[in-house]
């Protein structure tokens, strides 16, 4: 282990064989690992567990941005190089911590997950030299498809509940406030009066300078993520993320809304997955089980797939919907539309789109022009990559 502690490790996340495109809408603004379920990303899960700064495999294709890296060309380092879809379990890493360069580690049904390198097991481009393989018998989860974010959401957030507070004491609650249950964790710089939580079937997390205003009712497991805003007389139920920063109201349910996002209004919200930058205008509603309570279709480009009884929308990045707006059972929106009209929403809305059917679309300027908008609300700018990024779905989606 002492040729190990000399080298600097690093975790480099590849989406080769992950099928990203499963992952519509999401995929299109980010790499898999950027996903959002529990409190945590993908990502940072496998950062915080493993004490190690990551990156991301280099693509070539247009997300390949500041953290990509070519594993060809690593010099005196020591990759983990992970699937970008697979949240990691503490068994899961136990085992990876083990791993010497050559190693590789399996789970059950699933090909190899996880990869330990050095620049010796690079033999030829996308061509690694394996000596061992690991088999493990552990359950697999990974995000396959929009769906699995909320249907994996109550496991996640347990699961990252004890990671970001082993060891820690949370900021003590107020006594306006009605606990029930024991597993309420605030961190400092949250503020929450006069509410009422039940942690008894899962735990509830409020991040750093998170608010939850007076009135409003929390059963878990939740995560109210850093600088998220629960609006008064909210009534969220497990298994729901609210993203930093974002801004809620009304009814939520089985839900995750990535970060920046606004559902702050009275409406229903449930099983679903809204990406970032979105807004949903007030009143609008989610159907998430058909009037017959049989399977929902939803569209994935790989076509129609059953995902179950419930599933209500999936919401790509910087969309938004007018008010008193109604999104039908297992709705799936692209990035960057402005959902209007009436009645029920279409199955399937295109990426920029403009009103329910499509018929128009976002001009590429106006779309920059109206983010950034919305952006200044929460002090922050559209960046280049985001623009680099826009364009090249706006050109090929």
């Amino acid at each position: 282990m002492e040729y190990l502690s000399t080298c600097m490790k690093k975790i480099v996340f590849t989406e080769e064989f992950c099928r990203p495109e499963n992952l519509f809408p999401f995929t299109l603004t980010r790499q898999i690992q950027d996903i959002r379920i529990g409190i945590l990303t993908i990502r940072e899960k496998w950062e915080q567990y493993l004490g190690l700064s990551s990156f991301d495999k280099f693509e070539e294709d247009y997300k390949d941005l500041d953290r990509s890296v070519v594993i060809e060309e690593i010099d005196k380092d020591i990759i983990y190089l992970v699937h970008g879809n697979i949240l990691p379990t503490q068994k899961l890493i136990k085992q990876v911590k083990k791993l010497r360069p050559g190693e590789i580690i399996s789970l059950a049904g699933k090909e190899t997950v996880v990869y330990c390198i050095s620049k010796k097991e690079v033999v030829a481009e996308n061509k690694i030299k394996v000596t061992k393989s690991v088999e493990m018998d552990e359950d697999l989860f990974e995000v396959a498809y929009p769906w699995n974010i909320f249907q994996l959401n109550a496991w996640a957030i347990k699961q990252d509940y004890e990671l970001v507070t082993d060891g820690r004491k949370s900021q003590k609650t107020s006594s306006t406030n009605k606990l029930t249950g024991s597993q309420v964790f605030m961190e400092k710089g949250a503020a929450m009066e006069h509410c009422f939580l039940n942690s008894e079937d899962g735990p509830i997390y409020i991040g750093k300078n998170a608010t939850v205003m007076e009135g409003s009712m929390l059963r878990g497991p939740i995560a109210i993520c850093e600088g998220a805003t629960v609006k008064m007389g909210s009534k969220i139920y497990g298994a729901t993320t609210i993203g930093p920063n974002c801004i809620v109201g009304g009814e939520i349910k089985n839900s995750v809304l990535f970060g920046n996002s606004n559902k702050a209004h009275d409406g229903y919200l449930g099983d679903s997955v809204i990406g970032e930058w979105c807004n949903m205008g007030a009143g609008t509603s989610n159907s998430n089980i058909k009037n017959n309570a049989s399977g929902v279709m939803v569209w994935t480009p790989g076509g129609p797939k059953t995902v179950g009884v419930k599933c209500g929308v999936v919401m790509g990045d910087y969309s938004r919907t007018a008010i008193n707006t109604s999104i039908n059972t297992g709705t799936v929106i692209g990035v960057c539309s402005n959902v209007y009209g009436s009645g029920l929403t279409p199955k399937y809305i295109p990426s920029f789109s403009w009103g329910s059917e499509g018929i128009e679309r976002y001009e590429l300027e106006k779309a920059f022009t109206d983010i950034q908008a919305w952006k200044a609300l929460k002090h922050q700018t559209i960046t280049e990559n985001e623009k680099k990024i826009l364009k090249h779905i706006f050109d090929h989606y």
